[in-house]
Order: structure tokens, then C-alpha cells, then sequence
């Protein structure tokens, strides 16, 4: 081969490693093997060690320095690495959007909502698509220059992919590590000898400052993009934009960025991945709400330290270390089968804490949990735990990767791993566990609201042959419900008529009630309201489905999928033989009146005659929206005895508080009511 013909495979060599690094790192979808990649990594190699004049600096092969650098340079930035404001309740979050809404003279902005990585902030400067300096934030002025260790970055190319790069970009970002990645780091300590790592912040910020690059490279640090510095030629006109833009670049635009209209809608987003913080392998400290379009940014400036426009929404973290006894598997009413950590107790955030999801069987192998292993648990903001990491350096040598059952605990049918997706799942419909939790699910207020019909009872009945599906309730009697152990005459007698009176509720709690997979109360509601009765559902296409409101393709297929099988086909048939109302009542299709048009209404504590999804029906019916939190927009807050935190909130918040009837009284006095 001539040295054209090897200069045209060297430059070929380089785009496909560049390629192949993309769709690994920032589209995670790989399209080689590793032992692959290696190869083509190696003829690089190769070639440019018979070439040595024709290596360029961004050559995937000049990640490493030879040589270690002989000390940190400072830099100054050339547009400050602020520090960003935190707040630590929804009302310091409420204070900050009615301040940026006063510095945008009343308009409310777009919301971009994006976790905040606990790592190192990190400026990434390219000039003509060429990396040519990574600086630390330092003191925000200035700070130290570690380009020798951020070209050993991975998820950093040293080229930008496009042929038009701004003529200057500077991307600011974090530094991280993952948990796993602190795991496995420290069981290299243990094994030297050394001292192990107390958390991935501390040990990224020693790792990013080290002299010597072939260190850094050894501890496989990674970096999510979030920010700008100072730019020449950038092209993004808001945050969304940016991210998007730079992820065609080949960079790795921090995660899970939601934008959104309405601040209430941000704040439900907060929480939202707050309870999902144990599906991350990366440590988060908070949540950045920013203005996403960036003209709005201007107008809003700086303050002496941190910019108007963004905030962190905060939290405290409660850690622990415990061993896992156990690891049970639960099957929920959809045939998911759920890993969960048994514990040895431990004290978190004022709680005895002995059990924590492991979600699923990805879950339990990304993080290589065994059953035996000490963990790291940790409670963010005094939610549900969830397990951080394995402390690999105390693990036993004999402990064995924790085997996740190939059958049903319950009826031992071969499960099924869900097509593109992560969870595993019992297929059985008349799975005995599946059962139990339906007909929990099914009793429960927002579904068939039977009264009565408790854990205990259901437990009974399924273990005694007695209720093989939702038909069976409609078919018991008293004299059968007395030979359960410890049923009384009272208590069948109840029983049976909370049972009867709930053949009543209607299509939208029946569709609830039936646990479709994907079908809540709302899209219940939804299907309801559009068809009127169950006949004409069962005769809808999934592409008519799909046409709705919250509905959508997943659901449609759900749905359709549900009422042509063969057990939703019996289940629907013998609940209607058996008088259960599957229609739509007139009045629940619609508002009946305008008389709470506009108004939000948070009910909250237990009222004397009325459930509170019977309270929340008369509020949609008479035009009402029903809140789930009070804030500064709720009209009226309804409360009964024990009402707790929110009728505090109400009464801090100054919103007028309902007793039951106050809220009657409301609604008769409307001319349409």
C-alpha cells in the first residue's frame, strides 16, 4: 500500500473511531462491539506510528500526553463562571419566578428544567471546531488550565463534528464520575492498600487537577454539557437550541432538560425526578430551573454573583451504609416483577429504613448488587430510598451475582422480558399475585370504591379459590364470605353491599378499575367521556384511540390489545352479565355548570358525607379544576378533620379554606347549579 492509499485509511480510520465515539457517548446507541472498536483503534495506531508526521493533535490516539505537566496554569475566563442562586421550598421557587416575571415586565418565560450534576464545573473551549482548552471554575475569574486531563475524557471530542463550527465555543459543563465507576476505583484502593474514596465529587476534583494524564485516564471521568461562556458564531437562540445544537457537535448535553409554559407544571416536574433519582448512576445535588430563551436572559442580567434568570432548586441528603440481606421479587398488577433490597435496618433521615426498590433486573445488574453486598443508601429531600452504589471493597470474595428468576414466584409461568424496554413480567393473566394486586387496585377510592374490602380479605379470598377474578366479588354472598376465618355476620354484610353498590360507578372507574396497562384515572376519564359506553370503546381502532387527548399510540395499542384479548373479552362480558355499569352518566361527560369556571380547589382532610374523589367529581362537573398542592393560584381550599400540611399552607398563603358546608353552599349558590 502506498503512502496516498494509507493516508486516505489513516483519515477513514479516524472518522469511523470519531463516529463510533458519538453513537457510544452521546447517542448511547453503540453500533460495534468494544473488541471491535479496539481494532480499528489499533490500525490507527499503527499507522501513524509508521507515520509519526502525519499525527495531528485531534487524532483520537492524542488523548494521553506522553508527559505529565509540571504544574496547573491559571486562565482567566473570559466571561465569569458565575455560581448559581439555591432555594430549598416551592415558596423560595415562587419568589424567583415572580422576579423574573417583574424583570420581564409580567411576562412569563419558558422554563427549562435540567438535574444539577454534583461534580466539577468545567469550561470547554473550542476554536474552528478544535479543542484547545478545558479550564476549572476556580474562583470564577479564573481558573486552572486541565485540557492535558480533559482530552482523556471520552465524552469530550477533540474535534467538533461539523463542518461549520462557530469560530469560538466555549461549552460549560460538570465533571463527574459515576457511582459505579467510584466502586470500582475503590476496590483498587482496597487491593494497593490505599485509603478508599468517601463520594465521586470529592474524588473527580482531586482526579480533574492531577499532573499527570495517564492518572486521569485510569479513573474514566465523564462530562454532561448544561451552559455557554463566551461564543463567536453560535447560532442557538435558547437553551434548548444549545443542547440540541451541541449534541450534533458530538457533546454531551446534560440529561432529562424538559421545557415548559406554566411554572406549576416545573414545580410538578421537580418532584418527578426527585422520585427517580435512584434510577441515575451519577450523583445529583439539585435541580436548575433556568429561562430557556436567551434574549430574555439578557434583559434580565447579572447580579454580583449569580445570574437572574436561573435557579437551583436544593435538598438535604441523608446517607447511610447497610447490608443487603435479602433481595425479594414482588409482581405488581401488571405482571412487572420488581427486585427489592431487604436490608439490614438502618436510621435515614429520622426512619428506620429495611427495604428499597431495585426497579428492575438492568438495575441490579448495572450496579452489580449481590445479595450479602454493603451499600450505600441514601434519601433525597426525605423520600423513598434508594440504593447509590455497592462498596465493592467490602464485598466478599464468594459472594455470587444475584440470578434473577427465569419463572414466576407466584405461578411460575416462564417470564418475558417487554420489547424495548427494561422491565421482565409474568404474562399470566390469572397469575394468583397479579390477582391480589388488581383487586387491591380495583376496591381502592379512585377506582370501584368498595369499602371493606381490604389486603386481608383479598389475601383470603384468592388463597381460597373463593375470587378468581373481578366477576367472582359480584357472586359472593354472605353465607359464602362467612366461611373465611374471623369473617363476621356485620362485616360480610357490609361487605356485600359496599360490593353491590359499586356496580354503579360508571365507565371512566370501571376503565380504571381494570389495571390496562398505561390506563390511569385521567385516561380513563379521557376514553370515558369520548365514547359514553363500553360497547362503542370496544369497537374503536387504536388509530381512532391515538386521535385523543392523553391518549396516544402507547395507549391506543394497550387498550385495543386489552379489549381483543381473550381474558379482557371474558372479564368485560361477565362484569356487564353480572350489572355492572359500564356506561358513561351524561352529567360526568361534561361540566354541568360554569359556577367554578376558573377557580382551583384543593381538597384535603376527610369530610363528614363526602369521599374526596366524590368531592373532586362535583368540582370538575361544576367547571373546577382540581389542584393537588396549594400555592399563591389556588382559589379555595376544602377541608375536613386531619387536614394537615395543606390547610398550614393555606392559611400561610392567606387562600380562603371551605369547610364542607361552605363548599356546598358555594355550588347552591350558583343560578345553574
Amino acid at each position: 500500500m502506498n503512502d496516498s492509499e494509507l493516508a486516505r485509511e489513516l483519515n477513514a480510520l479516524r472518522q469511523q473511531i470519531r463516529h463510533h465515539d458519538r453513537k457510544y457517548y452521546v447517542d448511547l446507541e453503540p453500533e460495534i462491539s468494544d473488541h471491535a472498536y479496539d481494532h480499528l483503534m489499533q490500525r490507527l495506531i499503527e499507522i501513524e506510528r509508521q507515520h509519526p508526521q502525519w499525527i495531528t493533535p485531534d487524532s483520537p490516539t492524542q488523548r494521553v500526553a506522553e508527559q505529565p505537566v509540571s504544574q496547573l496554569q491559571q486562565v482567566s475566563h473570559r466571561v465569569p463562571m458565575l455560581s448559581i442562586e439555591n432555594t430549598y421550598s416551592e415558596e423560595e421557587l415562587r419568589d424567583f419566578r415572580r422576579r423574573v416575571c417583574e424583570g420581564l415586565d409580567g411576562r412569563e418565560p419558558q422554563w427549562a428544567v435540567e438535574l444539577k450534576i454534583d461534580g466539577v464545573a468545567i469550561a470547554l473551549i473550542y476554536e474552528r471546531g478544535e479543542l484547545v482548552r478545558a479550564v476549572t471554575r476556580g474562583d470564577g475569574q479564573v481558573g486552572d488550565d486541565v485540557t492535558h486531563n480533559v482530552r482523556t475524557i471520552l465524552d469530550v471530542p477533540l474535534r467538533l463534528d461539523t463542518p461549520a463550527p462557530p469560530a469560538i465555543l466555549e461549552v460549560r459543563g460538570e465533571v463527574y464520575m459515576t457511582n459505579q465507576e467510584l466502586s470500582r476505583l475503590n476496590q483498587v484502593q482496597a487491593e494497593s492498600g490505599q485509603p478508599l474514596y468517601k463520594n465521586t465529587r470529592n474524588v473527580t476534583a482531586g482526579t480533574i487537577r492531577l499532573l499527570d494524564p495517564q492518572l486521569c485516564a485510569q479513573r474514566r471521568l465523564r462530562v454532561f454539557c448544561h451552559g455557554t461562556g463566551y461564543c463567536e458564531g453560535l447560532e442557538a437562540k435558547s437553551h434548548q437550541e444549545f443542547l440540541r445544537q451541541i449534541g450534533d457537535f458530538g457533546l454531551v448535553p446534560t440529561p432529562m432538560v424538559q421545557v415548559f409554559d406554566h411554572f406549576d407544571d416545573v414545580l410538578q416536574h421537580c418532584q418527578f425526578m426527585i422520585e427517580r433519582l435512584g434510577d441515575l448512576d451519577f450523583e445529583v445535588d439539585g435541580i436548575v430551573i433556568k429561562v430557556n430563551d436567551f434574549q430574555q436572559r439578557e434583559l434580565l442580567g447579572l447580579r454580583s454573583k449569580s445570574p437572574r434568570w436561573v435557579t437551583a432548586y436544593k435538598w438535604e441528603k441523608y446517607e447511610a451504609l447497610t447490608r443487603i440481606n435479602d433481595i425479594a421479587v414482588q409482581v405488581g398488577k401488571s405482571g412487572a416483577i420488581t427486585p427489592v433490597a431487604e436490608l439490614e435496618p438502618v436510621q435515614l433521615a429520622g426512619t428506620t429504613v429495611s427495604r428499597a426498590s431495585l426497579h428492575n433486573a438492568e438495575e441490579i445488574q448495572r450496579k452489580d448488587i449481590r445479595i450479602g453486598d454493603w451499600v450505600i443508601v441514601e434519601k433525597a429531600g426525605k423520600i423513598i430510598p434508594h440504593i447509590v452504589r455497592v462498596e465493592l471493597a467490602q464485598r466478599p470474595a464468594d459472594l455470587p451475582p444475584f440470578a434473577f428468576p427465569t419463572h414466576c414466584p407466584a405461578c411460575q409461568a416462564a417470564v418475558v422480558q417487554e420489547s424495548g424496554g427494561v422491565f421482565i413480567r409474568c404474562p399470566n393473566p390469572l397469575c394468583p399475585a397479579q390477582l391480589k394486586e388488581r383487586l387491591r387496585y380495583f376496591a381502592t377510592r379512585g377506582a370501584m370504591d368498595i369499602e371493606g374490602l381490604g389486603d386481608k380479605w383479598v389475601e383470603q379470598m384468592v388463597d381460597a379459590g373463593m375470587v378468581r377474578g373481578y366477576a367472582d366479588l359480584y357472586r359472593l354472598t354472605v353465607e359464602r364470605l362467612l366461611e373465611l376465618p374471623r369473617m363476621g355476620q356485620k362485616s360480610a354484610e357490609k361487605l356485600v353491599a359496599a360490593i353491590d353498590a359499586s356496580r354503579s360507578r360508571g365507565l371512566a372507574r370501571v376503565l380504571n378499575a381494570l389495571s390496562i396497562r398505561h390506563v390511569g384515572t385521567r385516561v380513563a376519564e379521557v376514553l370515558a367521556a369520548e365514547f359514553g359506553d363500553v360497547a362503542a370503546l370496544r369497537k374503536a381502532s387504536a388509530e381512532q384511540l391515538s386521535q385523543l387527548d392523553d391518549v396516544g399510540e402507547v395507549i391506543a395499542k394497550s387498550v385495543t390489545g386489552y379489549f381483543s384479548s381473550e381474558f379482557g373479552q371474558s372479564t368485560v362480558d361477565e362484569l356487564l352479565q353480572l350489572g355492572v355499569d359500564m356506561t358513561q352518566p351524561k352529567a360526568a361527560r361534561g361540566p354541568t355548570s360554569t359556577r367554578l369556571a376558573g377557580l382551583t380547589i384543593v381538597v384535603t382532610g376527610t369530610l363528614p358525607d363526602y369521599g374526596r374523589d366524590d368531592l373532586h367529581d362535583l368540582i370538575k362537573q361544576h367547571g373546577g379544576k382540581v389542584g393537588s398542592s396549594v400555592s399563591k393560584k389556588t382559589s379555595y381550599v376544602v377541608a375536613g378533620e386531619n387536614a394537615g400540611s395543606k390547610l398550614e399552607k393555606a392559611r400561610e398563603l392567606k387562600v380562603p379554606v371551605l369547610d364542607q358546608a361552605a363548599f356546598l353552599q358555594l355550588l347552591q349558590s350558583s343560578p345553574d347549579a
